[in-house]
């Protein structure tokens, strides 16, 4: 007699290749080791920030509510561990893991496990990148002050009352404890002023922007504060090898922090136009001070030393003729809005009447401080009498007093202009590399085509040789912060449930923010791998269009994986139906990535 098979077909995807990254990290030990386990609970604090990550990457907008739901057909052991269920996964067990990430110290835990993937991925962070983003939050959040307000109003002590020695100690072990951030408004890079929202920097690494360093801030923190003060801890928090330059936008650039730094680092930063040197600097060089770039088509330099905020460095002043044309549209378009609006306002201005000449004149002049782009043409202050009778004055009546109004015209400045215009399509690059620094020799990095080099008239080289620090090597640092902004791309995708952040605790989201950023860490270093792997077996994959490519994105290549099950027969595990794309694929993934489809 027959017996009845049992079958049971659970969803697997691209989700093995997630939970192998994540393996390979060891970031499930890092955790469980820092925050420590319970034989109470079913699944450790490890496995549900796998778990989460896992979440992140699986193309589903499905928010930490229904967390288990997602897990519903998954194969859940076979992705989490043994014995784990998806009903496991529950918001109730991911808050408390959450309150622990943060009362650990979400920066801390980071470190360590950036720390290990850096050691065992050998990443060198020669050349490190800063950027600052906001995320936007839904919901109403007290401020901190507010928060401290309720705290205080909830202890039944009197205000007057002393503290003990014992209850003294105790405020000093507090102290030392992680603070919460301000959810509020602020600067919103999304264009969304209407939701309070956090401000999230990271500090990354190589061209795929490895996340080594990441920082929450308050709704309404500034850039140059943070990157400040960001620096100062990755340097007393990090125990690898230090970055030998620091790339940041020009939110760095300000005195305070180049004083505080002139010592500290080497950086490359760019300098703000609300710098009038800088504006100045721009504006007045000439075309044929400047010469071509070797390595990027269409930009050309003009290098000046410069002292600024006592300070001496290098101004490397950049001009691409790509942005000088879009720079020209964006110019015009602002010319012609500012003549509409100040022809408005100027027409207000010549209906008042003022009480001298002396007054309207002054009010002329300050009205054409104002105008950006123009100049008062054909001014003119006429006298308008007053009668003491109303109505049209007879001939014989004398004049009571008179009022004065201003009579004009805009026309444009053309100095002014003309100077905007040669400001088109350049930026300034500073860097305290100055010339006899420049003239040392400094890391190659390992994506800089050695004949780009042999270009420059230096000689090929390896990639643990070294190389002068150039105009061209310069800006090609500084295109490198393309690298931090993918990333903040990737945590805000609508694919990925991390853009909704809707918690209600401010502390959960501290610790969501630093799970954001360990799916960007796998995302990223997932994509490095598959890419060297590509390079040293001198190999292709085709990519969307079935054009053979070498620098595939891990995204699409997780796209390939969308309909792969694992098949359970009485309970033991199947094998698993691969196409030969598929197949194909996972011979330059990982081992640990490998394993989740059989094949290592």
């Amino acid at each position: 007699m027959k017996t009845e098979v049992q079958i049971d077909v659970q969803d697997l995807d691209h989700l093995g290749i997630i939970a192998g990254i994540v393996d390979e990290i060891g970031i499930v030990e890092v955790i469980d080791r820092e925050i420590g386990t319970d034989e109470r609970e079913k699944v450790s604090a490890g496995k549900i920030v796998k778990a989460m990550i896992i979440n992140c990457m699986g193309f589903l907008t499905a928010p930490l509510y229904l967390f288990s739901e997602f897990f519903e057909g998954k194969a859940t052991e076979h992705l989490i561990g043994a014995g784990i269920k998806a009903e496991y996964l529950n918001d109730s067990r991911i808050g408390r893991v959450l309150d622990q990430i943060y009362e650990y110290g979400i920066t801390i835990l980071f470190v360590k496990i950036a720390s290990l993937m850096a050691e065992r991925f050998k990443i060198d962070p020669k050349i490190a990148h800063i950027d600052g983003t906001s995320i936007a939050v839904h919901g109403k959040y007290l401020q901190l002050e507010e928060a401290e307000i309720e705290q205080d109003l909830s202890v039944d002590l009197p205000l007057e009352q002393e503290l003990s020695p014992e209850d003294s100690h105790k405020k000093d072990e507090e102290d030392l404890e992680p603070v919460p951030i301000n959810i509020t408004h602020g600067y919103s890079r999304d264009h969304r002023p209407d939701l309070k929202q956090y401000t999230l920097s990271l500090l990354t690494t190589e061209s795929e922007g490895i996340p080594l360093f990441m920082q929450v801030g308050s709704g309404n923190e500034l850039d140059q504060k943070a990157f400040a003060k960001m620096i100062k801890e990755f340097k007393s928090q990090w125990t690898g090898a230090a970055p030998s330059v620091y790339v940041m936008d020009a939110a760095f650039y300000t005195e305070s922090n180049l004083s505080e730094f002139q010592y500290n680092i080497k950086w490359i930063s760019r300098v703000p136009f609300t710098i009038k040197a800088a504006k100045d600097l721009a504006q007045t060089l000439l075309p044929e001070q400047f010469s071509k770039s070797t390595l990027f088509k269409g930009y050309q330099f003009c290098s000046v030393c410069h002292e600024y905020a006592e300070i001496k460095q290098l101004w490397v002043v950049v001009e691409s003729s790509e942005r000088k044309s879009a720079d020209l549209k964006s110019l015009s378009k602002r010319i012609s809005k500012s003549l509409v609006a100040k022809l408005s306002s100027l027409k207000r201005l010549s209906n008042h009447e003022f009480a001298c000449e002396a007054d309207a004149s002054t009010a002329a002049a300050d009205f054409e401080k104002t105008l950006p782009y123009h100049l008062l043409s054909e001014l003119n202050i006429i006298a308008k009498p007053h009668y003491q009778r109303k109505g049209r004055p007879r001939p014989d009546d004398e004049v009571s007093h008179y009022t004065y109004q201003i009579q004009s015209t805009l026309c444009e400045n053309e100095i002014v202009v003309e100077n905007y215009l040669n400001q088109t399509g350049r930026f300034i690059l500073a860097t305290n590399l100055l010339d006899e620094e420049r003239n040392l020799l400094a890391f190659v990095p390992p994506e800089l085509d050695p004949a780009e080099l042999g270009r420059m008239g230096s000689p090929s080289v390896t990639h643990t040789q070294a190389v002068q620090w150039t105009e061209d090597l310069i800006l090609k640092e500084y295109k490198g912060q393309q690298s931090t902004e993918r990333g903040f791309r990737f945590i805000k995708d609508p694919l990925f449930f991390v853009s909704r952040v809707f918690l209600k605790s401010t502390k959960r989201i501290m610790a969501l923010a630093m799970i954001m950023t360990l799916a960007l860490m796998v995302y990223s270093l997932g994509q490095r791998q598959l890419r060297r792997a590509l390079e040293q077996a001198d190999s292709t994959l085709p990519n969307q269009k079935g054009k053979p490519t070498a620098r595939p994105t891990l995204r699409w290549i997780l796209q390939c994986f969308q309909s792969v099950h694992l098949v359970f027969v009485d309970g033991i595990k199947s094998r698993i139906q691969l196409t030969s794309r598929q197949t194909l694929i996972l011979q330059f993934l990982g081992s640990s990535s490998q394993q989740y489809y059989f094949l290592s």
